[in-house]
């Protein structure tokens, strides 16, 4: 039963999203996740250009004193501030509007055929479903309830390293 109160991640995003909108920011997303004992509220940044350590610090230092005083989070936790990278996660609709026509990496929860992992271009995303053009004539549909996680595929060249 919905309560209409709004957890951590909604909270957070409604006291972050004024201040990317003021440093010409975009907000990518906001996470609030628990790795082994310690919980980890991740706000990701992005810009046209890209993001740098100085967008992150300022981010992050007007962000920190107003979590203080509004106090959304009851546990202790670790304030994270970066870019949401090049195989950045697609998790909302405007992440997969924006990147229509670009490849993707696809991990299902259980395999199809013994394979988890697919690499092809975003075609169409509804709601709760991804297509992709794994080749020339082979078109996939998944159920996003389905996947591990949908990402942005960028092959980078390790000079030869593995």
């Amino acid at each position: 039963m919905a309560t209409g109160k709004k957890n951590t991640v909604g909270i957070v995003t409604d006291l972050v999203k004024p201040i990317t909108d003021r440093m010409g920011l975009t907000l990518w997303d906001v996470r609030f996740e628990k790795e082994g004992s310690i919980w980890f509220l991740r706000v990701f940044i992005d810009k046209e250009e890209g993001v740098d350590i100085t967008d992150c610090e300022n981010v992050s230092r007007e962000l920190s004193p107003i979590l203080d005083e509004v106090d959304p989070i009851v546990q202790s936790y670790t304030l994270e501030v970066s870019s949401p990278g090049i195989g950045r996660d697609l998790r909302k609709k405007e992440h997969f509007e924006a990147f229509l026509g670009a490849d993707i990496h696809v991990r299902l929860i259980r395999p199809v055929e013994g394979e988890r992992d697919f690499v092809g271009t975003l075609t169409a995303f509804e709601e709760d479903a991804v297509t992709l053009l794994l080749d020339e004539d082979l078109e996939m549909t998944v159920l996003m309830n389905e996947t591990s996680f949908v990402r942005l595929y960028e092959e980078i060249d390790m000079g030869g390293l593995k």
